[in-house]
């Protein structure tokens, strides 16, 4: 049976953290992006970072951040992953010498196979993060039209956009990804998670890989 990894993006507190792990998180996403609400500091996310135990990927999520506010960042924190949100090309990307994924804002006319063609061959590259298209940066919680997705593309899938508890089990049945990742969909209010939300979320997406493509 195939496992698909799921990632918990935009941890701000312990208590959201420690949920995410107990539930079988793979992966803990933390957001360096300045407008976002779930935003934490270098310093903060260390502070979070210090709890997380072997084997759970650490995420950094960045958006057009000037080459050197990066590395001042990646000098303060020990991640093992890096995603970068916005317009970065693949030499951007790869500049840092740490695995990293792109983020494809989705939408009608959008030639997601070219898009992932610029990024496949360039070094640290390990997926592909397939978000809704909306104004600014990150999916707003919304889905896309997951039949816009090409049957094959030259990296792994991560699904992204609008999902939660409700979708989850659809949505991996339907495209099938090597990863999802979830942050407003498993949240009580902004920047604050819920157990229970993560809880199911996982659930539905272990019952998805159980079962029968759709």
């Amino acid at each position: 049976m195939k496992r698909t990894r799921i990632k918990i993006c935009g941890i701000t507190r312990e208590e959201d953290l420690a949920a995410a792990i107990a539930a079988g998180a793979d992966a803990l996403g933390f957001v360096f992006y300045g407008p976002s609400p779930r935003y934490v500091t270098p310093q903060r996310a260390a502070q979070l970072l210090a709890h997380v135990p072997a084997f759970v990927t650490r995420v950094g999520l960045f958006v057009n951040e000037p080459t050197e506010k990066v590395r001042e960042i990646l000098a303060q924190v020990s991640l093992d992953l890096l995603q970068f949100h916005g317009d970065e090309d693949a030499a951007y990307c790869a500049a840092f010498g740490r695995p990293w994924i792109k983020a494809a804002r989705v939408k009608a006319g959008f030639d997601l196979l070219e898009y992932a063609s610029a990024f496949a061959d360039a070094p640290g590259v390990c997926g592909l993060l397939l978000d809704a298209h909306v104004e600014g940066f990150g999916g707003g919680g919304q889905t896309f039209d997951w039949s816009l997705i090409p049957q094959s593309l030259p990296l792994p899938v991560i699904l992204s956009g609008g999902l939660h508890p409700g979708n989850v089990a659809e949505a991996v049945r339907r495209v099938r990804p090597w990863a999802v990742d979830v942050s407003s969909g498993v949240e009580s209010a902004r920047g604050i998670k819920d157990v229970q939300k993560i809880t199911e979320f996982i659930a539905g997406v272990r019952d998805a890989d159980a079962g029968p493509p759709l």
